[in-house]
């Protein structure tokens, strides 16, 4: 029982350096506009993180914990080596400032380490693999797309109206489409770390299925019970880490992508906010990051192709393709050093 609890607790130090990782998505357009200065961004990020405990349906955790690996393989070593190669890919990118999906991380890593147990077979090759792998691509191209058109219509409603008024204009605006990509932020990623969680509680639920006292809150028989403590202390987790903020990748997404008005940041998060919700809804595990890159992109596009740093761009994207083998392969080196020092477990 220690172990599976031990588990669980870096399971929420995951959910931490999520939110820290992740607190860019959220903050950086804000942040990048100067409407909120950093603390005050951060700290409204955070509030709606933990508000989309209120909102959030439990389709995104049930497709983490029981859509990508099959169950009969989760042990574990399983889950802890997915962990560690998910927090280890996570730090990586966030030290060199790389705006990096940790959801993709998760998932690779949690792929990694059923492949280094059981072989290919070990993954449940379907409809959510289909759904997440094509969401690598689809994602920012939907947030670019929109967050383009948003500006585009903007540009056409308020042609008249000097760029001073503009902005004065959407700097309260801003606050709302900040609160809502924050909302949708936390209703799709804390829901990963439930869903890992419950993997692992199913997986052990003979280790509690007599446990009385505090390890009966333990015993989870099937994945579409999610007690109410899982949900509680992975939204927590999410926005305490987003209260921290990762201020090497607020840089690279509030300014070196491309240079943001308190109105483009409006369109990038409101672009992003409806492309997550939308996924969020089918259960699908979308990445925050790829979804307001690619909305930030758009935006930055309706200017001129050249306000893009494209360099910078063509960069994240390779981060986002390694993001899951990288993890994995992680996950994998991890499972057999756990197999070495807990053979049983």
């Amino acid at each position: 029982m220690t172990y599976v609890v031990i588990i669980i607790l870096f399971a929420f130090a995951f959910d931490f350096i999520n939110g820290f990782h992740d607190s860019a998505n959220s903050i950086a357009t804000i942040v990048g506009t100067r409407v909120l200065s950093p603390f005050a961004a951060v700290l409204w990020a955070a509030t709606f993180n933990f508000a989309a405990v209120f909102f959030g349906s439990s389709a995104v955790a049930k497709a983490v914990s029981g859509g990508f690996v099959a169950q009969a393989i989760v042990t574990p070593n399983v889950i802890f080596a997915g962990l560690l190669g998910a927090i280890v890919w996570n730090l990586i990118t966030w030290w060199y400032g790389i705006p990096s999906s940790s959801s993709h991380a998760l998932i690779g890593g949690f792929a990694g380490a059923a492949v280094a147990k059981a072989g290919i077979g070990g993954l449940l090759w379907g409809r959510k693999w289909i759904e997440t792998l094509s969401a690598i691509a689809l994602s920012p191209l939907f947030g670019m797309l929109i967050g383009f058109a948003l500006m585009a219509l903007v540009f056409n409603l308020f042609q008249k109206v000097t760029p001073r008024r503009i902005d004065k204009l959407f700097r309260p605006g801003q606050l709302i489409s900040s609160a809502w990509l924050s909302l949708a932020h936390g209703t799709n990623d804390a829901q990963k770390t439930m869903g890992i969680i419950v993997g692992l509680l199913v997986a052990s639920k003979e280790t509690f299925r007599h446990e009385t006292g505090w390890g009966r809150y333990l015993f989870v028989e099937t994945f579409d019970a999610i007690p109410v403590w899982v949900k509680l202390a992975a939204y927590t987790c999410i926005s305490l880490g987003t209260l921290f903020g990762g201020w090497r990748i607020v840089h690279t997404m509030g300014s070196r992508i491309t240079r943001l008005r308190p109105v483009g940041g409006f369109c990038a998060e409101t672009g992003g906010a409806i492309v997550i919700f939308t996924a969020s809804h089918f259960g699908i595990p979308v990445s925050t990051t790829h979804t307001i890159t690619g909305a930030i992109v758009g935006v930055g596009a309706t200017n001129r192709l050249s306000g893009v740093r494209w360099g910078l761009a063509r960069r994240i994207l390779w981060a986002w393709v390694l993001t899951i083998p990288m993890a994995g392969m992680i996950a994998a080196i991890a499972f057999l050093l756990l197999s070495a020092a807990l053979p049983g477990s």
